[in-house]
């Protein structure tokens, strides 16, 4: 009886969340790529451009000069979310094989990891603006303003101490999953816990890892507010990530043309983030074990 109740009305039930999402999301999404053909200052006062927009994002045009390129914002976001995706996944893990040990305390450590993912992202970026300064000035090297190297690894510390609570909560939900019978069966077999890790208990958690490396990876790329509040892209627009440039294109500079830049900016944004997610989570779920 329940279930034809649910396949009758489903309909109540799905078009209130399909239409906030068509508001909120679709149409929004199909009129920015419609400015991003144009030069605008608002909605209405729009010029058709062509395709003059895109050719200058991707410094086709010489004659055009963006203090901001969108390639140099790029590439130091493709070498950051290396990095981090790295870093925020290996740790992570080896801390969810230590608290799935059954030591004492376990919950404690959990709670204690997790709870900086619980602070925003600006507070989080100005808590660390400070520490990482303060470290500077003590060993004589120059401030986040003028160090660009120091911009990049405080960007990456930011990242893992924020992401690493997260991710390490679902690699133990991945852990705890595993059947007790597959490591038992490998001990009888004789197997070190190195063979029992790579044989057994990393196939298992492919599933974590596919959902873990999409997080990082969807982050990484559309990190902002750590990014503005940290090191706000200096020195020089050397630590600029992608976000932070479209954003000083579209609200640092006055003019139609930089309205219709930063728009044709953030639909190449959306294009390269879908397209990377779209490959990794293909190549990570091909790798899954059917348990």
């Amino acid at each position: 009886m329940q279930e034809k109740v649910i396949k009758r009305y489903w309909p109540i039930f799905v078009i209130p969340t399909l239409g906030a999402f068509a508001i909120g999301f679709i149409w929004p999404f199909i009129q920015g790529v419609y400015l991003s053909f144009c030069s605008f200052t608002t909605i209405e006062k729009n010029k058709w451009v062509g395709l003059d927009n895109y050719i200058r994002a991707l410094g086709l045009d010489k004659d055009f000069k963006d203090p901001s390129p969108l390639t140099d914002s790029l590439w130091f976001t493709v070498a950051f979310a290396i990095v981090s995706i790295v870093l925020i996944n290996v740790i992570a893990f080896i801390f969810a094989l230590v608290l799935t040990r059954g030591l004492k305390g376990t919950n404690i450590f959990r709670t204690i990891f997790f709870m900086p993912n619980l602070i925003g992202g600006v507070v989080l970026g100005y808590i660390w603006k400070v520490l990482i300064n303060c470290v500077l000035l003590l060993v004589g090297e120059p401030l986040l303003a003028l160090n660009s190297t120091a911009g990049f690894w405080g960007l990456i510390i930011l990242m893992v101490w924020q992401q690493v609570g997260y991710m390490m909560i679902i690699y133990i939900a991945g852990l705890q999953s595993i059947p007790e019978s597959l490591i038992e069966a490998a001990q009888i077999d004789g197997a070190t816990s190195m063979q029992t890790l790579f044989k057994i208990k990393l196939p298992m958690v492919m599933s974590s890892i596919t959902i873990c490396v999409f997080l990082t990876l969807t982050n990484s790329f559309k990190l902002f507010d750590q990014n503005m509040a940290l090191t706000n892209g200096d020195p020089a627009n050397s630590t600029t990530m992608l976000a932070l440039n479209i954003y000083k294109t579209f609200y640092d500079r006055i003019g139609a043309s930089w309205k219709g830049l930063g728009q044709a900016k953030a639909v190449l944004f959306s294009i390269l983030v879908i397209g990377i997610s779209l490959i990794q989570l293909k190549a990570t779920r091909s790798k899954e074990v059917q348990q």
